[in-house]
């Protein structure tokens, strides 16, 4: 028996569920008035920002400068150098602890969060908007805010990238949760077990390995956040490269630079290979 559709039934088909292909004037007109929002702002920055190829053209003579300058890359001296690879190790180590306490403090608000988890709709509304709240404040205002709180150095870095990623990791662990596969959790149900045992069997495993990648990504990426936080006074190398730019030592700038470089990328090339060890090689 033929499975294709006459053209009868094809257009019957089509009449029937018009309203779906075709989009609501509601839709169609909130998509629109996004676009034409979008456009607007593109070209209110064209105009409003002054944005000329001439004088990026103009700035790469200074920008030739500025490389010139840089070269060779030279700490100055030997103990000044042992001084900068010292910070480079203490803003690792605060990209590293704030990223962890992070993840281990969100990972129950990401259950709230999470629509499958929590039905009350009060209880995931303020989650959600709490979550908001935090990660919609940058992490160089809140080493402002720690500084103020605590006082200089590397706690208040390590501080502000904990409370900037707890926003970030609440809402990419509900997502996760919420893209879950229902039917382990489902399986779980079936044989008797309580809503802990469907969230322990059901979508951990699940989520973990997503947990575990993202938290792995923002070990890197928290690396160059913390060198920013350093140059308003969170500790870390940020702290010289700020010094060394205001008094235009710029072979101590590119060392520091290059120093930067090669910390993400190890932490980068060790990143993936944990990943790929806890997903597996599935993901290549």
């Amino acid at each position: 028996m033929s499975l294709a559709l006459s053209q009868a039934d094809q257009a019957a088909l089509v009449a029937r569920h018009r309203a779906a292909i075709d989009g609501s004037l509601r839709t169609k007109l909130t998509t629109s008035a996004v676009i034409a929002a979008m456009v607007a702002l593109f070209l209110y920055g064209l105009s409003t920002f002054e944005v000329s190829l001439w004088r990026i053209l103009s700035g790469l003579g200074n920008l030739g400068t500025f490389v010139v300058l840089m070269l060779p890359p030279d700490p100055g001296s030997l103990a000044r150098a042992v001084i900068f690879v010292k910070a480079l190790f203490e803003t690792i180590a605060i990209a590293f602890l704030g990223t962890i306490l992070a993840a281990v403090l969100a990972f129950p608000l990401g259950f709230i969060a999470a629509r499958n988890v929590v039905a009350n709709r009060i209880v995931h509304f303020f989650a959600r908007r709490s979550l908001d709240t935090v990660r919609g404040v940058d992490a160089l205002i809140w080493a402002l805010i720690w500084i103020n709180v605590v006082g200089l150095g590397p706690f208040a870095g390590m501080l502000a990238i904990m409370t900037s990623d707890i926003g970030a990791f609440g809402k990419l662990y509900s997502e996760a949760i919420e893209a879950a596969d229902r039917k382990p959790v489902e399986g779980v149900t079936s044989l008797g077990g309580g809503k802990l045992h469907e969230i322990r069997f059901g979508l951990i495993p699940q989520v973990l390995p997503v947990i575990a990648s993202q938290v792995l990504y923002y070990i890197e990426s928290n690396t160059r956040s913390s060198t920013i936080i350093g140059i308003v006074g969170a500790g870390g190398i940020g702290l010289y490269l700020a010094e060394t730019i205001r008094t235009l030592e710029w072979q101590q700038v590119s060392f520091l630079i290059l120093l930067i470089l090669a910390a993400v990328t190890a932490i980068d090339f060790l990143s993936a290979r944990l990943r790929f060890a806890i997903i597996g090689q599935r993901a290549i």
